[in-house]
């Protein structure tokens, strides 16, 4: 089995598909997915997905790229939201993107800092988002981390090793998408070799990120088992000990999470 813990299902290429695109990822493999908040004023239509199925869940949290629109969401907010729905188990996406910079740095920064807090406070995982912010991302999490431990996952990862194992030395995981499938990602592979198997997990972040050989189509959650794949090869070990190891550090660190049925009956 394998887990998807990082998609968005209430975007256009998935949403209007959502029963053949739950039903594709269960015959895949796939026992659980969440779908990732990048506006808590959308949160509405997130648990309505999720509510849909046994096993699928939501964050609740303001992307980056959105921090401008939602600096009156405050760490009080996303612990009553998170609190209140058993659906939710993930708080963000939160984080830095220099990239394409939509949103100031500063509100960036804090709202950042505000999802580390609510994380902390809840004990759900936070879903970070960085690209091209690799020192400030660091400055933010060993400056939080010194204020108390916090669970975190550094999804969709194409940063640095510096970064990354200094993530890893602070409690976090690190996640990766179908780019470390790509011919030209032997930098990022070398980063999912050297994080500690305990540490890994896998994503689609779909719909987008398709792993090879689905590159340039829409992805969704069943293709999570090509990018687990890529990993497990990198690694030298077989696909099916990456899967169980990847799933049982997710429910490890998604404590809110059932086990899902798929897994359930396999065991019976």
């Amino acid at each position: 089995m394998l887990v998807d813990h990082h998609c968005h299902l209430d975007f256009p290429g998935l949403v209007e598909n959502l029963e053949d695109v739950v039903a594709r990822a269960k015959g895949a493999g796939v026992g659980v997915m969440v779908t990732i908040s990048t506006h808590v004023a959308k949160i509405d239509t997130l648990l309505a997905i999720a509510a849909r199925d046994r096993d699928l869940y939501c964050s609740v949290g303001t992307h980056p790229h959105n921090a401008d629109q939602e600096m009156h969401v405050t760490t009080a907010d996303l612990v009553q939201i998170a609190n209140t729905h058993d659906k939710i188990v993930a708080i963000g996406e939160a984080g830095l993107d220099y990239f394409y910079q939509k949103s100031t740095r500063e509100n960036q920064a804090e709202g950042f800092r505000r999802h580390i807090a609510a994380a902390r406070i809840t004990g759900l995982p936070l879903e970070i988002h960085t690209r091209d912010a690799d020192d400030d991302c660091l400055s933010i999490l060993e400056d939080e981390h010194a204020k108390g431990a916090f669970p975190a996952i550094l999804h969709c990862y194409t940063g640095g090793m510096k970064l990354a194992m200094r993530a890893v030395e602070l409690g976090l995981y690190v996640s990766f998408t179908g780019v470390i499938s790509f011919k030209k990602s032997e930098a990022l592979r070398d980063i999912a070799r050297a994080v500690p198997l305990d540490r890994l997990l896998v994503e689609t972040d779909a719909p987008y990120l398709a792993p090879e050989p689905f590159r340039g189509k829409t992805n969704e959650p069943a293709l999570v088992v090509h990018t687990a794949a890529a990993i497990a090869k990198a690694r030298g070990i077989p696909a099916a000990d990456f899967a169980h190891a990847t799933s049982e550090n997710f429910f490890r660190l998604f404590a809110k999470v059932r086990r899902p049925a798929l897994q359930t009956k396999a065991a019976e």
